[in-house]
């Protein structure tokens, strides 16, 4: 078990066993910033030298694994499940508006050719926004708690059919 440690400005230095942390909880030379992953900030200037960790995130469509490494050892390592409901939300959103605003205006003429964010160049779907700053996110989150130098992040796609039965070929496609 590790505690990962910020400077006095914030920045991520390296994991510290729980009894140097602990010492220096008792000594008054870090104080609690969050309790989990446990993390300390301390309160004296220090130098902030790091050593490499190189983190690595492997996208997934429900779940999201992420891992960090530093000198043949596994410092930080959480699985984030992603949101499934999203499209259903937006669904329900819309369905409470067109219901609000047939109660409010009962003659108003239908509209149609208002849908800007639909025609937008460069639109991501809602349900692949929230699965990108999933990403983000956790890739934020282990920055803030460790100095990562390198990312690697796995991103594959599987041939289901071909994993199943391995003698198809592209005619029995």
């Amino acid at each position: 078990m590790r505690v990962f440690v910020l400077s006095k400005n914030k920045k991520p230095l390296m994991p510290t066993r729980p009894a140097k942390a602990r010492r220096l909880l008792e000594s008054g030379k870090a104080k609690v910033v969050r309790r989990s992953p446990f993390t300390i900030k301390l309160l004296y200037d220090t130098a902030e030298y790091t050593q490499p960790v190189i983190a690595g995130m492997d996208s997934g469509s429900k779940h999201i694994g992420c891992a960090a490494v530093a000198n043949d050892e596994v410092l930080y390592q959480s699985e984030v499940e992603l949101r499934d409901d999203v499209s259903k939300k937006v669904q329900q959103r819309a369905s409470y508006r067109r219901n609000r605003r047939s109660r409010k205006t009962r003659y108003r003429k239908p509209r149609f050719n208002n849908r800007g964010n639909s025609k937008k160049d460069g639109r991501i779907a809602p349900s692949i926004k929230s699965k990108v700053q999933s990403h983000e996110r956790e890739r934020r989150f282990v920055e803030s708690i460790l100095p990562v130098k390198k990312w690697i992040v796995e991103t594959t796609s599987f041939d289901i059919h071909k994993i199943t039965n391995p003698n198809v070929s592209g005619t029995d496609y």
